[in-house]
């Protein structure tokens, strides 16, 4: 497991449907040893902290894995890293294979899995398409945020050790699935029951629970 790139950016502004969107879903990779702190990483920020940064959500991780299916499924052939506005773009970790409140050592810098993505519209305008948050929920491929727990530097091809696995084992796909149909009662329960998961996830499994 090891990170393959990492990317950062700013706000833009940018048109859509005749109206001006302020976003920072646009990230560029960029080489060398960056610091990451407490709220994000340097050279990066969010544009609309109502809904997007915070400690819970400092650092935004993405499989390079899934970059293949994307390519398939949108039908492009060239989808630079970054392309998801991810972070860190990550080799040999995805969703079902990393639980929420799980910690990780990459470099200098100490992450716990906080959340799965759930997109807001922004996601459709950076793939100019309408359906985009539909396919990106129902694919499964969400990527996950991180809080970070000790700041550092970190770099591409920084090795990703899992330092700590929290043992509620409820992964992030495993959170990410109750979007998706009706989800089991049970699996609600124990979420629900997981420190690391963020209040905001548990109110909204709280309210599919029968």
């Amino acid at each position: 497991m090891h990170i393959v790139s990492v990317n950062v950016g700013g706000p833009r502004e940018v048109e859509r449907n005749g109206k001006t969107v302020r976003t920072s879903i646009w990230k560029d990779p960029i080489e060398g040893p960056v610091r990451v702190r407490t709220l994000n990483i340097d050279g990066d920020a969010q544009s609309d902290l109502r809904v997007h940064g915070g400690p819970e959500k400092a650092v935004y991780a993405y499989s390079s894995e899934h970059y293949d299916y994307w390519r398939r499924e949108l039908a492009i052939d060239s989808l630079p890293w970054g392309a998801f506005g991810e972070n860190l773009t990550t080799a040999g970790i995805t969703e079902s294979g990393i639980a929420i409140g799980d910690r990780l050592r990459i470099g200098s810098v100490e992450l716990m899995v906080t959340q799965p993505r759930l997109p807001c519209f922004k996601l459709g305008i950076r793939f100019d398409r309408d359906d985009m948050i539909k396919r990106f929920i129902s694919s499964g491929r969400s990527g996950f945020y991180l809080a970070v727990a000790q700041e550092g530097e970190l770099a591409a091809g920084d090795p990703i050790e899992i330092i700590w696995r929290d043992p509620n084992a409820v992964t992030v796909a495993d959170v990410a699935s109750t979007e998706v149909g009706s989800p089991a009662q049970h699996l609600l329960e124990r979420a629900i029951a997981v420190p690391g998961l963020p209040e905001s996830w548990k109110r909204r499994l709280r309210s599919r629970l029968k």
